[in-house]
């Protein structure tokens, strides 16, 4: 599975593995007509991970196709044998996590730290959703009716079109592909071109695990040809439903495409995640954990601290804590024992550095020894590794942000913070729903009654106290709202509500025709008696 040598990355149809430069693909593209790009590593750009062979519209189409004639057939197994496949996929991630976690590292630049954090994610998801395969699918309901049964079933939706990012190139996809499969769904997985060679060597995995060929199909394509292809596949009522992972305003494109075809789909898209301190926080806990939250995988987190909101009183001194902890931190080669590495892709590092040009003049940037990329011309004290080799990034933190302020409103998707400050808590909640995202928030507060205001003030779908915005649990439920999603849950039983359908089922043993509330006999009630009054002095 550890891709030491370049790999040639094609379209996995029907559980297959296409090499375009051989033959003609599933596309019908022929060898030199194809669309060839690298992967290549962040932290030493000169390495390429893989050739990525990239797929047109056709090929999304395709393997929708492919996946609608397995599904069926993957769906009459039992619940309990496709929990077994699971387990077995989850134990083959873990029998393999150390060389998942270093092609993790490689390919996107993760500190191999929080890379093997992320494989141990897709291990936790399939041990949950293994033993889903054994619990009650379904209820049996009373009827008001004599002789008449009444029964709700989960049923698979069908063909589940799946979209990550790269920033969680395994993590994330497995909380899609794992519900999904168990429920008995087939799939089309579309990865970021960037990370193709993780999604490669996690459909290796899954094939190995035993699921079938066609119930699992890797696309790899660019954004144009995903949504085109996409498009044609609804049209062509060959997808079901779509889980889509990425930006807000790609999200909002997905949202209307399937809309058009009455389908809700689950969307995860950004946050500018807020962490509120308390006049009572404790001030080292918070500076800890705006570390993590905010420079963790260099900010590149959907859930990544978007901006400290600290009372009037404690600004000062967090503030000093805060850089204190970034002038220790070490930044640099992933495979080191670092804080952060590189940015993910070129064009996220050009992102970034729109970013930095959104610094005014009213705004006190800290917490590195310069701005922008880390080179000669602006080293970062205490580096680990060579900064020319890949696309390293300063930290920073911006005070004096304002609300009206890009740099408060926007995702930024890199290594900065911002910083401004409150006098109570309701100006606090205002704060922290301001830019409209409704992803992860933070509080750090010792007062219960503090957490409670917080708590059902913000709009946030996932409230922490005393800890960081990033980190969710594998059994809860992960999504937000707003600009960060539709409301969908991913992850925990409750990403069964998006890949399954409702059924009831009403089964008339009577022998003749009842109507529902209009053949009910109900015994009369006479409403108007009352208890007599006891006799005796009064109380």
């Amino acid at each position: 599975m550890t891709l030491v040598q370049p790999r040639r990355v094609a379209a996995v149809i029907g559980g297959r593995q296409h090499d375009l430069y051989a033959a003609a693909g599933p596309a019908g593209i022929a060898p030199d007509e194809a669309r060839v790009i690298t992967s290549t590593n962040p932290a030493h750009l000169g390495e390429v991970v893989a050739e990525v062979v990239l797929d047109g519209a056709e090929a999304i189409v395709a393997a929708a196709a492919a996946a609608r004639a397995a599904q069926r057939e993957w769906a009459d197994v039992p619940p309990p044998v496709r929990g077994e496949v699971i387990g077995a996929f989850g134990r083959l991630v873990e029998d393999n996590a150390e060389a998942l976690a270093r092609l993790v590292t490689r390919e996107v630049g993760k500190p191999l730290a929080e890379a093997r954090g992320e494989v141990q994610e897709i291990v936790d998801t399939c041990t949950l959703f293994r033993a889903e395969g054994r619990r009650p699918q379904g209820q049996t309901v009373p009827s008001e009716m004599p002789d008449r049964e009444l029964f709700t079933y989960r049923e698979p939706l069908g063909v589940v079109m799946v979209i990550t990012a790269g920033n969680f190139p395994v993590a994330v996809p497995s909380w899609y592909l794992v519900p999904a499969l168990l429920t008995g769904n087939a799939v089309v997985w579309k990865p970021a071109e960037y990370a193709a060679a993780c999604a490669a060597a996690l459909v290796d995995l899954l094939t190995a695990a035993g699921v079938p060929a066609g119930v699992a199909n890797l696309v790899l394509a660019d954004g144009a040809a995903t949504s085109v292809g996409l498009e044609r596949a609804l049209d062509a009522g060959l997808v079901d439903k779509v889980g889509f992972t990425g930006s807000t305003p790609v999200g909002r494109f997905v949202g209307a495409l399937c809309g058009r075809h009455l389908q809700t789909p689950c969307l995860e898209l950004g946050g500018k995640n807020p962490m509120v301190l308390a006049p009572d926080a404790d001030l080292d806990a918070a500076a800890n954990a705006a570390l993590f939250a905010g420079f963790g995988t260099a900010g590149q987190r959907c859930t990544s601290l978007g901006t400290v909101i600290a009372h009037e009183s404690v600004h000062d001194a967090f503030r000093r804590r805060l850089t204190a902890a970034l002038e220790r931190a070490v930044i640099g080669d992933p495979m080191r024992d670092v804080l952060y590495g590189p940015l993910l892709d070129a064009r996220f590092a050009a992102g970034f550095e729109e970013h930095l040009a959104s610094i005014r003049d009213h705004h006190e940037p800290f917490g590195s020894t310069a701005l922008g990329r880390i080179g000669p011309a602006s080293p970062r004290r205490g580096f680990a590794g060579d900064p020319e080799a890949g696309l390293y990034y300063h930290p920073v933190v911006v005070d004096g942000v304002r609300p009206e302020d890009d740099l408060f409103t926007e995702e930024t998707f890199g290594p900065i913070v911002g910083l401004t400050s409150y006098r109570n808590l309701e100006e606090a909640v205002e704060l922290a729903n301001r830019p409209g995202y409704g992803l992860s928030s933070s509080i750090f507060t010792g007062d219960p009654v503090t957490v409670r205001r917080f708590r059902r003030g913000i709009r946030a779908g996932m409230v922490s106290v005393n800890t960081s915005t990033s980190g969710a649990e594998a059994h809860l439920p992960f999504g937000g709202n707003g600009r960060s999603g539709n409301g969908a849950r991913q992850s925990g039983q409750w990403v069964l509500d998006q890949m399954t359908r409702w059924q009831s089922l009403t089964w008339e043993l009577s022998g003749r025709l009842q109507k529902a509330q209009m053949d009910v006999s109900v015994p009369a009630a006479d409403l108007s008696f009352r208890l007599p009054m006891p006799a005796g002095p009064q109380q």
